[in-house]
């Protein structure tokens, strides 16, 4: 917009300043034209007419009968067809050449005329017919030039050279009229008798001469002009022609032929001469000097045209250049501002949001600030810098509030947890005191187990929150005691087939981070896949570090919802989005872990059409080598599914009892404390259920189960002293067995369970 703004006054210009230009050049072509008009045919023309005159007046002095020799009309006649052949040459000239539409009229009239000109030659050889009728026509022909010369004049575009053309005009006329009269007096011959029509005639024609002097000659003279024809009418000649037309008017006499003339017409013949001529170069001078003035008026217009184009186009290129370094300044601070804006808000804007978000302090110094500039440009960008003022001020809020918000929801966590570790504690007391009911320590195990999968959405809040799981560990774990620890936390842990396929071990102070990490994905994957199949994890080391994949047999899922839950794993999802997708959560909790750990998560489609999670931890993760005692004693998170610490071998060998970690308080920072526990064993015995009503009375009483008849072969051993918490011989073979054993023996308990409550 900017550029048609400055092209479109410009190209209007420079349209005004060619039309101008060429209205001027086409006005001084015109006054060309004719100046060249008026010289080709002006002075044929005036020639013309001074021949005609003299032709006449000879011709009434020998109508008169005045002695005219034969050789002087010849001579006076060959002098006037010479200029009428000139006349004639030129206007054949011209008929090829535009003219107005008047100028050919009296063209035409003059050439009619003049082919007139041997009929009446002959009339007045012979004297027939009136010498009146052959002045008449030798009248007419001069009115035609009189008139053709005044058109030559008329068509000037100049005001100016059109009122000084009218004075010259009229001169001509004016010198025509004193023509005639010398014509008239020279017709009354030495008999000085005139008839009444040429005495009238006489009398219009010095009348005439009179008005237009007076009217059109005199006022429009230049002072030059005006004193040099003050001077011819000062003059003895002009006086002698006063004093003669002056007796002719008071001293004529009439007549029985006409009107008899006073002697003093006799003067007129030597006066007139001496002023026609003065007259004559008056009128020849005034011509000329407007010719000269046309020729100066045309160079004027074209010098004008050339001053005009010349200083319109450097007044264009100065627009042009005014212009265009003002766009240029107006886009190259357009564009700066564009740049920077974009800049804001594709970088700046987001990072600063980001570190709010974070928690990070921001420089105001990378903000664009409000200057008070007062141009446009300088108003749009304060009024830029204040929106996005405004909008940091607003995200700042947010974040505190975002941030008081995950200390509030932290806290919240960390109390829950705490009353969690407490009933988790309480469990362990529990089972410890009534472990030889087998029932009960068959519902105890289911109610542990809820409470650890209770304890690790707390954890996942505690997550989101912003907080961290505090890890007890301090000594490295092997993988595969990661694996069995992962698995523990899952409700569904018995369809979990582990496999570590290379002997690595982890950092203590991530191991519950990958824990939590995995079981989230184990999690996941048991209840989304059929209730019966199983689910797989297998560990190996790569050249990346430690690859860890779960695969199990659950529905299929489009390329589009695997994009979405990826996205979900590899960005922090804002509190709206986690309000929405409050369902599934631990696909963001899953990201926030692996962003603290800097492992990556992908999910894909399985060879079996089920889901298969790749989790890659780096190898700065992985401990450089592994302890004996790690492996021996790993601590669990759960006590359903905790690998059970063996003691010595005794004979018959006794049921090996699980190991119960302290649970650890979830906090919002980091704490290294770990309160240990005293690991229970099972008890030795099972006592009998009992009615449930505990009365005896109205119902039948519940049939007795006969202590000991439904454990396992190892439990019915008597019970082997615990031994101290420490490293064992036992090898991770012998450990796995031991696990194998306890799992099958409360999947016998739960079996025999779930077949009283049948009979019930």
């Amino acid at each position: 917009m900017l550029i048609w703004l400055a092209v479109v006054p410009t190209v209007a210009m420079g349209a005004q300043v060619a039309v101008t230009a060429e209205r001027l050049l086409t006005q001084a072509d015109h006054l060309r034209g004719d100046l060249a008009a008026s010289k080709r045919i002006g002075e044929p023309l005036f020639r013309l007419m001074v021949e005609l005159q003299a032709e006449r007046k000879m011709t009434a002095a020998r109508w008169a009968g005045v002695p005219v020799r034969d050789g002087d009309l010849r001579d006076r006649r060959a002098a006037t067809d010479k200029a009428v052949a000139e006349f004639r040459r030129l206007s054949a000239d011209s008929d090829a050449a535009p003219e107005s539409g008047q100028a050919a009229e009296h063209v035409q009239d003059v050439k009619t005329r003049l082919e007139q000109l041997g009929a009446f030659r002959s009339r007045a050889d012979a004297r027939s017919g009136v010498a009146a009728q052959t002045m008449a026509y030798y009248d007419g022909v001069i009115d035609g030039i009189t008139g053709l010369y005044q058109g030559a004049f008329s068509h000037a575009e100049d005001a100016g050279l059109l009122q000084e053309s009218r004075p010259v005009v009229a001169m001509l006329s004016a010198s025509e009229m004193l023509a005639r009269q010398d014509t008239i007096l020279t017709l009354a011959g030495p008999s000085r008798e005139l008839t009444p029509t040429a005495f009238g005639e006489f009398l219009n024609d010095a009348g005439a001469h009179q008005h237009l002097y007076d009217t059109w000659v005199i006022p429009y003279l230049p002072p030059a002009a005006r004193q040099t024809y003050e001077g011819i009418t000062t003059s003895d000649a002009w006086k002698t022609k006063l004093r003669v037309e002056t007796a002719v008017i008071a001293q004529h006499k009439i007549t029985d032929s006409g009107m008899k003339l006073p002697a003093e017409v006799n003067d007129w013949s030597t006066a007139y001469p001496v002023f026609s001529a003065q007259l004559t170069e008056l009128g020849n001078q005034r011509s000329r000097d407007l010719l000269a003035h046309a020729d100066q008026k045309a160079a004027e217009l074209e010098g004008d045209v050339y001053w005009l184009v010349g200083g319109s186009a450097g007044a264009l290129l100065l627009v042009v250049a005014v212009v265009v370094v003002t766009t240029r300044s107006v886009l190259r601070r357009l564009r700066r501002l564009h740049e920077r804006t974009v800049a804001i808000a594709e970088e700046t804007l987001p990072d600063v949001v980001a570190r709010l978000h974070r928690g990070q302090p921001v420089d105001d110094g990378a903000l664009p600030a409000v200057r008070g500039d007062q141009d446009e440009v300088g108003q749009i960008s304060d009024a830029f810098a204040r929106v996005v003022a405004v909008s940091v001020d607003g995200h700042r809020q947010l974040a505190a509030e975002r941030h008081g918000f995950g200390m509030f929801a932290s806290g919240i966590a960390s109390r829950t947890g705490n009353l969690v570790s407490r009933q988790l504690s309480l469990t362990e007391d529990i089972q410890d005191t009534f472990g030889h009911d087998e029932a009960l320590l068959a519902e105890l195990m289911r109610s542990d187990q809820l409470t650890v999968g209770m304890r690790r959405q707390i954890e996942n809040l505690l997550i989101l929150s912003g907080g961290e799981v505090p890890d007890p560990h301090t000594e490295p774990m092997r993988v595969a005691d990661l694996l069995r620890e992962a698995a523990a936390e899952v409700e569904d842990f018995r369809r979990i087939e582990r496999h570590a396929l290379d002997e690595a071990s982890v950092e203590p102070s991530v191991i519950s981070q990958i824990s939590h990490l995995l079981a989230e994905l184990l999690d996941n994957a048991t209840r989304f896949s059929p209730p019966r199949s199983k689910v797989v994890i297998r560990a190996e080391l790569v050249a990346d570090g430690l690859s860890v994949e779960i695969e199990d047999r659950g529905p299929r899922v489009g390329e589009s919802g695997y994009e979405e839950m990826n996205r979900r794993l590899h960005s922090a999802p804002p509190y709206a989005e986690l309000a929405e997708n409050a369902h599934r959560l631990g696909l963001f909790v899953v990201g926030h872990l692996a962003e603290q750990l800097g492992a990556t998560v992908t999910l894909r489609r399985s060879v079996y059409g089920g889901t298969s999670a790749v989790v890659v931890l780096p190898g700065e993760l992985l401990a450089r080598t592994a302890t004996p005692a790690a492996s021996v004693t790993p601590p669990s998170r759960a006590s359903a599914s905790a690998a059970p610490e063996p003691g010595p071998e005794p004979a018959p060998t006794p049921a090996p009892a699980p190991v119960r970690r302290a649970v650890p308080e979830p906090v919002a920072h980091r704490a290294p404390a770990d309160r240990p526990a005293s690991a229970p064993a099972l008890a030795q015995r099972t006592p009998a259920l009992r009615s449930a009503t505990g009365d005896g009375g109205g119902r039948p009483a519940l049939p007795e189960r006969v202590p000991q008849t439904h454990m396992t072969s190892q439990l019915r051993a008597p019970r082997a002293p615990e031994p101290e918490p420490g490293p064992g011989p036992d090898t991770p073979e012998e450990v796995a067995d031991a696990w194998a054993d306890y799992e099958e023996g409360t999947q016998k308990v739960e079996a025999e369970l779930r077949q009283e409550q049948d009979q019930r």
